[in-house]
């Protein structure tokens, strides 16, 4: 079997249609979003052909963390932060297409597949953690978005952002090579995978990953759509692409914060949009008996939810952790949905499975093929997610809690040769395979929620409810435990 494998980045859940099944999105989960309604049929339209997954969960985050769960099928937030892969990883393209450096002749004789990766995130190349293209037979980077160092003509051009931020190359890149929508990155990123397809479609079993950064900031979507959320367009007294990761009241009035929304929507919109073509590519060449399709995304953000916006600021709460997880199989689950709880590790040895490669043993993750032939399948009881010294998320679906560190947040160690080189940690040096960690962890309590009547998790449960808080630490750290995770994270969780 084929398998393609889609990552689109900060995609928020209740923006998806086949989670918002058409209602506004204040109506969904968070009462703190507008009261539009964001159309994604191209979304809706695998998920007829496909499985939808409610309780699908990130792990590691933010960007690179969660890739490294994909491509290694373990948490990596439990043992080290953002970084390259390591010497050791067993990494997922390579489980697939053998050994690199290896001729195409030679790796088709040996019965491996091939494996191919279409990606416009340059997180995958930068300092501190680029080096996940090259396990694949092949690659296609698509320049210029975000913080990549491409163009340096010397020139005067129009940059909403301030002048000193990285993101200033992303709006010289845009402004010396975008001329149509057709040059925006999702439609590029969506268009090559598209051509590959048509290129490649004779291969046997092959494997696609199709990372898109959209809709992850910068946010400048074309104006007609951005019109669609609100009619002001770009013609506002001020707006930047980026947002601060920060309360959102300390920067933007309600009005400014609505106009952040409407971008982030037509963001969302853009890059579905850009999808259908890799749809119709596939409807074109008949692919779908014979090819498995994943859909989902590292982690969402906060755009207006709980007083913030952006990441990397407080627990993962459900506008952060809670992802759409898609798969659409040539014979199974076919407009069906799961209640099972997934996470992005699955995704290595579901691929495997597809792809018809064995899966390296003391993988953290689970093989999805049986759910989607028996809606009873299990996968997991709890799933675990978050940031490397930060809090640690455990939830059944219902019960979700967040579990902050001890005040000290000690001891703490990074495991691994990699340093901290994008975000930082005060690390000490190499002994023994790690590195000690000074890490001030968020000034926020423990926090206990029941999703069911709280979906947005705004009470704090856990004064109210000690029974139910010490049953999920307990079983937090059983999972832990039962993971291998280094033993000091115990202590510096105080459990």
């Amino acid at each position: 079997m084929n398998c393609i494998v889609i990552v689109c980045d900060t995609l928020r859940v209740d923006h998806c249609g086949p989670y918002h099944l058409g209602r506004p999105l204040n109506r969904v989960v968070s009462p703190e979003q507008p009261e539009w309604t964001v159309p994604t049929p191209n979304m809706d339209r695998l998920a007829r052909r496909g499985t939808v997954f409610d309780n699908a969960w990130c792990g590691s985050t933010p960007c690179m963390p969660a890739r490294r769960d994909i491509y290694t099928g373990r948490y990596e937030f439990l043992e080290r932060g953002w970084g390259p892969l390591e010497d050791d990883d067993l990494d997922l393209p390579r489980q697939v297409s053998g050994p690199p450096n290896q001729s195409l002749g030679w790796q088709l004789g040996q019965g491996y597949p091939v494996s191919y990766m279409v990606t416009d995130h340059f997180h995958l190349w930068e300092q501190g953690a680029g080096n996940y293209h090259m396990g694949y037979t092949g690659f296609d980077f698509v320049r210029g978005h975000e913080a990549d160092a491409w163009k340096t003509d010397p020139i005067v051009f129009p940059c909403p952002d301030d002048a000193g931020h990285k993101v200033e190359r992303h709006h010289r890149n845009v402004h010396l090579t975008r001329k149509s929508e057709n040059d925006y990155f999702c439609a590029q990123v969506f268009t090559q995978a598209a051509d590959w397809l048509e290129s490649n479609k004779t291969h046997d079993d092959f494997y696609m990953h199709i990372d898109c950064f959209d809709p992850h900031e910068p946010w400048d979507p074309p104006e007609d759509l951005l019109k669609m959320f609100d009619p002001r367009g770009y013609d506002v007294d001020r707006w930047k692409s980026m947002v601060p990761y920060d309360e959102w009241g300390n920067h933007y009035s309600p009005e400014e914060l609505r106009h952040v929304q409407a971008r982030y929507a037509a963001m969302v919109t853009l890059t579905d949009k850009w999808l259908g073509m890799l749809l119709d590519k596939l409807d074109e060449l008949d692919m779908w008996k014979n090819t498995m399709v994943i859909f989902t995304s590292d982690h969402g953000t906060y755009n207006g939810d709980r007083g913030r916006i952006g990441k990397l600021q407080t627990h993962q709460h459900d506008a952060c952790g809670h992802i759409p997880f898609i798969v659409a199989h040539p014979q199974d689950g076919h407009g069906e949905r799961r209640s099972q709880l997934v996470q992005l590790v699955d995704i290595y040895p579901t691929v495997l499975s597809a792809v018809g490669r064995p899966c390296p043993p003391d993988r953290h993750g689970i093989d999805l093929l049986p759910v989607l032939r028996d809606s009873a399948a299990a996968t997991r009881r709890y799933a675990i997610s978050g940031m490397f010294g930060r809090s640690v998320t455990i939830t059944d679906g219902e019960w979700i809690l967040h579990q902050s560190p001890v005040p000290d947040n000690k001891p703490l160690y990074w495991y691994g040769h990699s340093t901290a080189r994008f975000i930082h940690y005060d690390l000490g040096p190499y002994e023994n395979g790690r590195r000690a960690v000074d890490c001030p962890s968020w000034e926020t309590p423990t926090w206990l929620s029941d999703k069911r009547a709280d979906p947005n998790e705004f009470a704090n449960l856990a004064e109210a409810l000690p029974d139910k808080l010490a049953e999920l630490q307990r079983e937090l750290a059983d999972k832990l435990v039962g993971l291998g995770a280094p033993p000091e994270q115990l202590e510096r969780l105080g459990l």
